[in-house]
């Protein structure tokens, strides 16, 4: 396990950097724009790309990629088939990028159509201003598939840092360019306009900037792919025909954010935005946490899986999975009780008001009860991809997707962008268990006895502090929306709380030690 927690240590803790950076440029976002309007263009332009680039680029092309190139690095220092493997699939994926991005251009309007809510349609201005932005931002998406390419190569090569440092480029720049709206502006719709304008631009620029980062760092690992014409080889066809089931097996939690989309279209104003920021406090364990996992297992089951070690696979899901429940389980209940008192610290003043930070913690909670079993899809998933198996998890999405919006049509009427939230979370928690039940038909994988009973004590360990934070709550007042020192106080007291009495309780309960509380600290689990 040692291996895989440096690994994990290394992408969460960029992870985090890029996060924290995440938060600021949201709390700016919510001072400037506030919610409804523009700050409801913004985030439907920002999130078309973002969510392509994570169901196709960082999902379904990582997953089937990955495998591929790592049964061509298995000779000692002769990576010749592998670097020729990543030349011809890059060759015939620019070409692809050029026309899926030119025509996503064109149709613009009619996409924006789809997804826009009846407020957002009928402000014909804003509309226009939402179809510029996006059209603006889209080439974001190819620029991030093609660096992609590249952190797949490195991560293969276990180089892992810069590939987890490359998103902090984006948020540095659409920073850059809220603090300039702030600046140049005096807080009208016309300067909301235009700032929603800058940060269009920034996540353009923040594509190309991160791939050429990611190009120097292989570059310099002496890996360089070089520019051919593209063909359909034998081998780009065999990764064409994993990749289309892996955008559903990889990419359901994408998947059902474009689901969540349409539904979003029939809510009150302000939905989006309220989602949004929502998801920026469960993106940040799932970050961290499902991305590092689900990156640093692939390769490592690949490799296990290609030189027939069942044992070295089954003990890498296995301490994958209690890592990953280990970490998740008190995050989600944290933010599911104390949700509201963090988004209000976070995000109120300015344009966004108290009523704004409390509905967007209303929202975290239904969140957040799926925030382990989207971390547990990115642990499992990987399983049946390193086996090249991209056809199983399609039909567990498939079932899963089908079930998030039956429950859409089902709480959405009754608890409008909470029960949209809520949806997915079942939906996901369905999927892990279809997931489990396969591989443990199977035989490849199944939690032990140990391993089970640990997670159930993670499970206690996590409702002792949840109910402490539900006590402690009240006495923070109105310190979570009071001035700067007041919010960092509250939260700081707020942490530490829940903290103290997580790793306190899982210390009572046998659920870590001493030694694992070192060894996680030196990263040497």
């Amino acid at each position: 396990m040692s291996s895989l927690v440096k690994s994990v240590g290394t992408i969460g803790g960029l992870t985090l950097v890029s996060r924290v950076f995440g938060f600021a440029r949201d709390m700016l976002l919510s001072r400037i724009l506030g919610a409804g309007g523009i700050a409801d263009a913004w985030q439907l332009a920002f999130q078309l790309p973002n969510i392509f680039r994570r169901l196709f680029a960082e999902g379904a092309f990582a997953a089937a990629f990955v495998p591929l190139f790592n049964q061509r690095m298995t000779k000692e220092g002769d990576h010749s088939e592998a670097r020729a493997f990543a030349e011809a699939v890059m060759a015939v994926l620019i070409p692809i990028l050029i026309v899926f991005s030119a025509l996503f251009l064109l149709i613009m309007p009619w996409v924006m159509g789809l997804f826009a809510s009846d407020a957002l349609e009928a402000d014909a201005a804003t509309f226009d201003r939402a179809v510029l932005m996006a059209r603006i931002a889209f080439p974001y998406l190819a620029f991030m598939s093609l660096a992609t390419l590249f952190a797949a190569v490195l991560n293969s090569l276990s180089r892992f840092a810069a590939a987890a440092a490359a998103p902090i480029l984006l948020n540095i720049c659409l920073i850059a360019a809220l603090l300039t709206g702030m600046v140049t502006g005096n807080g009208d719709e016309a300067s909301k306009a235009a700032t929603g304008l800058y940060l269009a631009i920034a996540v353009s620029a923040s594509g190309l900037f991160q791939l050429g980062w990611l190009y120097y760092w292989v570059r310099k690992a002496g890996f360089s792919p070089r520019l051919r014409r593209p063909r359909l080889t034998a081998e780009v066809r065999e990764m064409g025909v994993l990749i289309l089931p892996a955008v559903f097996g990889a990419g359901v939690y994408q998947i059902s954010r474009f689901i969540d989309l349409f539904f979003i279209a029939t809510l009150p104003d302000k939905s989006i935005t309220y989602l949004a920021m929502a998801d920026r406090l469960n993106q940040l364990p799932l970050g961290i946490i499902g991305i590092a996992l689900g990156t640093a297992i692939l390769p490592a089951l690949s490799r296990f899986i290609a030189q027939e070690d069942r044992d070295g696979a089954f003990r890498l899901q296995s301490n994958a999975v209690e890592l990953a429940m280990l970490l998740t389980v008190p995050a989600a209940v944290a933010l599911f009780v104390a949700g509201p008192a963090i988004t209000s610290a976070f995000y109120v003043g300015g344009q966004y008001t108290r009523a704004d930070g409390l509905a967007t913690g209303a929202v975290v909670g239904g969140l957040v009860v799926g925030l382990p079993a989207y971390v547990l899809v990115k642990v499992l998933v990987p399983n049946f991809f390193a086996r090249k198996d991209t056809r199983t998890p399609v039909v567990t999405a498939a079932l899963s997707l089908i079930l998030n919006i039956a429950l859409n049509l089902l709480l959405i009427p009754r608890f409008g962008i909470v029960g949209l939230a809520l949806a997915g979370s079942i939906a996901a928690w369905c999927n892990v268990a279809l997931l489990y039940a396969l591989l443990h038909r199977r035989g490849a994988f199944h939690l032990t006895t140990k391993v089970a009973g640990r997670i159930v004590r993670i499970g206690f360990a996590a409702a002792v502090m949840g109910a402490c934070l539900w006590l402690v709550l009240p006495y923070g007042g109105d310190a979570f929306t009071g001035s700067i020192v007041e919010r960092i106080t509250a939260l700081a007291a707020l942490v530490a709380t829940g903290a103290v009495t997580f790793f306190g309780c899982a210390f009572l309960f046998g659920v870590v030690n001493r030694d694992t509380l070192g060894q996680l600290r030196r990263r040497q689990l």
